[in-house]
């Protein structure tokens, strides 16, 4: 389960040639400037060349120029580059002509302007015209977002957003828990439910769960978010096991 606070981790950014390195050779590169490392995941960013003034999406692919990252802390501490978190959301800048079902034109349903969230790992990391940004299918959009708390996201197609309840703070025989060794739940309350899936006439159905249910989900599904007023998971309908009453 993806685990994020409206941020993911630095982005790698190295020539295909450098991702066969050893590494500590790609270790050795993230304490030079921008380039970085988690896990063994690689990614590289692709340059787009100057010459180049636009790009236009294909099918159902959506492009969003990556919300600038923190380089200060709240406290107002400067960030090395290494540290800092990348953004897991940004603007639509430009949309593909959708894609087809059977004899019907489905249009992206994600407007150009609207400010999004989407998968941690999702599409291709592109250098252009001075910024980042990132080409995606429509579906790797977990909804939008126009504000900065994560409990105003809108569920996009058969996504739901459910507020986590709270970890229990005693034990059944009445010992106080520490914050590392509580339990985290796997039950919340609905908050907000997507459109539904699209079926094959182009409409889409609509989900059977509603807002204010108490579900109980998987518990490796989902990205989760810290909201000011408590954590959040956002899952699609399929990885919610039962409502809960």
């Amino acid at each position: 389960m993806a685990s994020v606070q409206l941020s993911a981790g630095p982005r790698v950014s190295v020539s295909p040639a450098a991702a066969l390195v050893a590494m500590p050779s790609v270790a050795a590169a993230a304490s030079r400037g921008r380039r970085g490392y988690r896990g063994l995941v690689v990614r590289a960013a692709t340059v787009v060349s100057p010459k180049y003034t636009s790009i236009k999406p294909l099918g159902d692919r959506v492009l969003v120029k990556i919300k600038t990252s923190d380089d200060k802390t709240v406290g107002g501490i400067l960030l090395p580059t290494s540290i800092q978190s990348k953004p897991q959301g940004g603007q639509v800048v430009a949309v593909g002509e959708g894609r087809s079902m059977g004899s019907d034109s489905i249009e992206i349903s994600v407007p150009v302007g609207a400010q999004v969230v989407y998968s941690k790992y999702a599409g291709t990391e592109l250098e252009f015209d001075g910024s980042d940004h990132l080409i995606l299918k429509e579906d790797d959009i977990i909804g939008i977002l126009d504000t900065d708390d994560v409990k105003d996201l809108k569920p996009l197609n058969d996504r739901v957003l459910i507020k986590v309840a709270e970890a229990e703070e005693k034990t059944a025989g009445g010992l106080l828990l520490t914050q590392a060794t509580k339990e985290k739940p796997s039950i919340g309350t609905v908050t907000a439910v997507g459109p539904g899936p699209l079926v094959e006439d182009g409409s889409r159905k609509p989900l059977s769960i509603t807002p204010g249910n108490t579900v109980m989900y998987s518990k490796y599904a989902g990205s989760e978010f810290k909201g000011e007023d408590g954590e959040y998971i956002v899952l699609r309908v399929s990885d919610v096991m039962a409502v809960l009453s």
